[in-house]
């Protein structure tokens, strides 16, 4: 009697791409990404002829993010929290020089500082699918206005930099509107939430960040007795991390880690 069809290959790192960063084996500790190449040097330093630019972090000429502010970010220690009991590793807290990245990349498109902001998320998320070799990766998805607003997923470019071409989105749904403020965060209309803008999840008491979230995503059925990571940009209070967590469950998922690029302190 033939043996259970194989699982889907869904959202698992493929053959690296040229165009995008190296494994991280080759990496050495301690080292600035970027700081030993003089060929990127050269690039800069013509781009900064034709296209000046200042370091978004100091506003020192040349650089979107000078070699001094690299140094800053790379020394920059990560967060370990539990989020609906599950581990989550960001890559950074997200304050100062890491706040204004994410900003400038999400707010106003800035690609010139994609690289040293999500690198060692990519590592993060590599080595949760090291930890995991058969799971499955979900992103959670941007609220309809930010994605409108922005025009692209931030976590989409964090998982092609870290090698993860077909990641499926949880899926955001319509909820009955006798649960307060479920129906609007859900549809992007009225109050806000973390990923659209606005007031945002902190504005809200603990009532009402469960209120406005719970029941919101749907995960799909492929993750059904698979361990999933489950993949974000930047975590405030973790409510929403939290109902992606329930939101796998109940689709008979187990969630084994979840990573994202920064995590607020609450």
């Amino acid at each position: 009697m033939p043996g259970p069809a194989p699982a889907p290959d869904v959202g698992r790192a493929s053959a690296p791409d040229p165009a995008e960063p190296g494994p991280v084996a080759g990496r050495v500790p301690g080292r600035v990404p970027g700081a030993d190449q003089p060929w990127r040097d050269a690039v800069s330093t013509v781009l900064a002829v034709l296209l000046p630019v200042d370091c978004v972090g100091c506003g020192a000429p040349d650089r979107a993010l000078c070699h001094t502010c690299r140094g800053t970010l790379a020394a920059l220690p990560g967060r370990t929290r539990l989020v609906a009991g599950v581990r989550l590793d960001a890559a950074y807290e997200y304050e100062g020089l890491v706040r204004t990245l994410v900003l400038e990349w999400k707010l106003r498109g800035r690609v010139d500082v994609v690289a040293p902001l999500t690198d060692r998320t990519a590592d993060l998320v590599r080595s949760a699918l090291a930890a995991a070799p058969d799971a499955v990766v979900l992103r959670v998805p941007p609220s309809a206005r930010g994605h409108r607003r922005r025009g692209f997923d931030p976590v989409v470019t964090v998982l092609r930099r870290a090698g993860v071409r077909r990641a499926p989105a949880l899926r955001r749904v319509a909820v009955p509107a006798a649960l307060p403020g479920v129906a609007r965060a859900a549809s992007g209309r009225g109050g806000a939430d973390p990923h659209g803008g606005g007031a945002g999840q902190k504005e809200r008491t603990g009532i009402e960040r469960v209120a406005a979230t719970v029941g919101t995503l749907c995960a799909p059925a492929l993750v059904a007795g698979r361990d999933v990571v489950v993949v974000d940009d930047v975590v405030t209070t973790g409510v929403t991390m939290a109902e992606a967590v329930r939101a796998v469950r109940a689709a008979g998922g187990r969630v084994v880690r979840c990573v994202a690029v920064a995590s607020v302190e609450v």
